[in-house]
């Protein structure tokens, strides 16, 4: 599916979904990520929503996001709630949810010059 905002804002905006794989830019992506407005941490090993520990989003948090955006795949799983303990102590608000609304959701976040971050979870993410 297009996405509405494509690239009007500046920065790393999702230009294109469908199950597998992600537009941002001109660049496609099937591999797991995580995407800021200023960044993209295109080697996040991340496999599935279950699997995810704390742990896989340190990498996220020297970035200072407002909100965290993590999408799951083609359908919302929710990980073990202690996977979010680290994003609440430090303010850090988190949302989860399936992969086409998460990437409409960021959009909307960053165009609302919000500090967001995107994880997004697909199918050839991670080892």
């Amino acid at each position: 599916m297009k996405m509405a905002l494509d690239g009007a804002f500046g920065g790393n905006t999702i230009k294109a979904y469908e199950p597998g794989r992600v537009q941002i830019r001109d660049r496609y992506f099937s591999t797991s990520l995580i995407v800021l407005r200023d960044h993209l941490l295109i080697d996040w090993q991340a496999r599935s929503a279950t699997g995810l520990r704390a742990a896989d989003l340190e990498t996220v948090l020297d970035k200072r996001p407002e909100v965290l955006i993590l999408g799951t795949g083609e359908t919302q799983v929710f990980p073990d709630p202690a996977t979010f303990m680290t994003l609440m102590d430090l303010g850090i608000g988190f949302e989860v949810m399936d992969n086409a609304a998460a990437c409409r959701t960021y959009n909307v976040l960053v165009a609302e010059d919000r500090r967001a971050a995107l994880a997004l979870i697909l199918p050839g993410g991670g080892a």
